[in-house]
């Protein structure tokens, strides 16, 4: 079974690359980020024309996450928990489908993590709390001892070798100390990192801005990760990125991870 993680950077401008790859990759689940689209106005026909199911929680203009599934889904829970009583927290970064397998119960999440920038502001406090919330919640779910997957863009940076340049990623809240910290400790519940089980070279990236000519010089970031829990772990064949979508027309800045799992 082939799951994947793609933040299109909105799917209006980029449904035609979207349907393109999923014919070309044929993902059983496709995790997708940053839909830029409130729940109504998701493009689903052409999607379930491919033969996917289709759920969504999105959000008018910004984040907005989806689960494309070729199996059906048995259940969907929208919006990450373990909010303070007195906060609230509207923005959709967060889905999870449960699916039914030939092996049995498979959890799959699509994430987008808080990006944090600048961090001399609010928004920096929010990430790391965010981080915690999820922290709590995969140690609640792998006590089910279930096979679960997150994937997503994580707006973490993991470590110096996942990115073109450190010295130009200092500061920046994808590569502070706080962030890669909090995204070591949720690997240290047990969760094993997809590609990096399969690959530890450098220059393994998943992300170039727009700017600078960062894609033609490969002056990338590695920050969309897909993260196995030991039972999903046991399962895992191979992963890979997708990284020739970069250069189609009209890309998003994100390019496709994916992990294969025998279930």
């Amino acid at each position: 079974m082939k799951i994947a993680t793609w933040n299109i950077n909105g799917i209006k401008a980029r449904h035609d690359n979207l349907i393109e790859w999923l014919r070309q990759a044929e993902p059983d689940i496709a995790c997708l980020q940053e839909i830029k689209s409130v729940d109504e106005n998701f493009p689903r026909d052409e999607i379930e024309a491919l033969g996917y199911n289709v759920e969504t929680h999105g959000q008018k203009s910004f984040n907005g996450v989806a689960i494309l599934s070729r199996l059906p889904f048995d259940e969907v829970n929208r919006g990450l928990p373990f909010v303070q009583p007195d906060d609230e927290d509207i923005q959709a970064r967060f889905i999870e489908g449960v699916f039914s397998t030939d092996k049995g119960v498979l959890r799959v999440v699509s994430l987008y993590l808080p990006n944090g920038n600048p961090v001399d502001t609010e928004k920096f406090p929010y990430k790391l709390a965010w981080m915690e919330r999820l922290e709590a919640w995969t140690r609640q779910r792998l006590e089910l001892e279930e096979p679960l997957i997150l994937a997503g863009d994580y707006n973490v940076i993991p470590m110096p070798e996942d990115c073109h340049d450190p010295e130009v990623w200092e500061g920046d809240a994808l590569f502070r100390p706080e962030s890669r910290t909090a995204f070591r400790r949720l690997c240290n519940l047990g969760m094993s990192e997809a590609i990096r089980s399969v690959t530890d070279q450098p220059e393994t990236y998943t992300f170039w801005d727009y700017q600078a000519g960062a894609w033609p010089k490969n002056n990338g970031i590695r920050i969309d990760h897909l993260l196995l829990s030991p039972e999903a772990a046991k399962m895992f064949t191979c992963a890979d990125i997708d990284k020739h979508v970069r250069d189609w027309e009209k890309p998003s800045d994100h390019v496709p991870v994916w992990a294969e799992i025998a279930a």
